[in-house]
């Protein structure tokens, strides 16, 4: 928590030392709307995580732009993903 990514590499490396293996997700809500004149798209996500081995979920929040590729795919430009702890 806290600490910034960049980079695919790293942010792989990030996701695989996580002291767990699997967590499952509940989205609670999700708004998107356009971004800029190139077609991309703002999504904001709020939701619960409950890690393997726990009984309680967490509360996040993830906020990432998505940006049309000229293969016609999205790809993540921006993401900042938060758990609430409050």
């Amino acid at each position: 928590e806290g600490q910034k990514m960049q980079g695919s590499a790293n942010i792989v490396q990030k996701l695989t030392s996580l002291p767990f293996q699997s967590c499952t997700h509940h989205v609670s809500t999700m708004d998107c709307q356009p971004s800029g004149q190139t077609g991309g798209i703002i999504v904001s996500v709020t939701g619960q995580l409950l890690v393997e081995g726990e009984s309680h979920p967490l509360k996040f929040s993830q906020v990432f732009q998505l940006m049309p590729s000229p293969q016609g795919n999205f790809y993540v430009l921006n993401d900042i993903f938060r758990l609430n702890y409050a």
